[in-house]
């Protein structure tokens, strides 16, 4: 009897000894591949959630697009084009003085001003004023703008891009938040028509 117990203990001795299964080639590449698939899939998913979720995430940007102080109305002489700065409503801590925007702002009466964005049209260059030829001008590829933001010559597509804006109490405000695009609509100076340049 003592016996059949011995071999009963021995035996579960070697049940429990057996040695751990090994994995094979197959299995972990299939593994690896299922994993690799894993993380593509979630990888593709990202932007179909952010294209279904966009329509949220609009109406909360949209209080973003903020009216922007650009001072007082009375620093920006009639007749005269000047460059000012703001802050970007869609600031974080980390973007420092990136997030102060220069814009051109040009006073044609008492009344009616242009806001334009500093950036060409072409590839995005800042754009400088040049009083003596009343033309803006890009130094990057040579792009030439007339004083009401309508293209003159070069590479851009189209006039500058220009921002809205209004007046209360004395103060200019543009509406802010916005990148110029190629979608938004060029200056109210239409780029179609050939102009002459008036300078003296």
């Amino acid at each position: 009897m003592s016996e059949q117990i011995l071999n009963r203990d021995s035996t579960k001795e070697r049940v429990t000894a057996l040695p751990p299964k090994q994995i094979s080639r197959r299995n972990m590449l299939m593994t690896l591949g299922i994993g690799i698939n894993v993380v593509a899939a979630t990888l593709f998913s990202i932007p179909i959630v952010g294209y279904i979720f966009a329509p949220a995430r609009k109406r909360e940007m949209s209080a973003d697009l903020a009216w922007v102080s650009l001072g007082q109305i009375a620093q920006f002489p009639e007749g005269e084009t000047r460059l000012a700065t703001y802050r970007n409503p869609l600031v974080r801590p980390s973007d420092g003085d990136t997030a102060n925007i220069p814009c051109w702002v040009r006073r044609i009466s008492t009344d009616k001003l242009q806001v334009f964005a500093i950036n060409c049209a072409h590839l995005g260059c800042p754009v400088r004023w040049y009083p003596q030829s009343g033309l803006f001008l890009c130094p990057c590829h040579g792009g030439a703008y007339y004083a009401d933001g309508a293209r003159a010559s070069g590479p851009p597509p189209r006039g500058l891009f220009e921002y809205d804006y209004k007046v209360e109490n004395g103060e200019l405000f543009i509406k802010a938040g916005q990148v110029p695009t190629l979608a938004q609509p060029p200056s109210v100076a239409s780029a179609d028509k050939p102009r002459r340049c008036t300078c003296a």
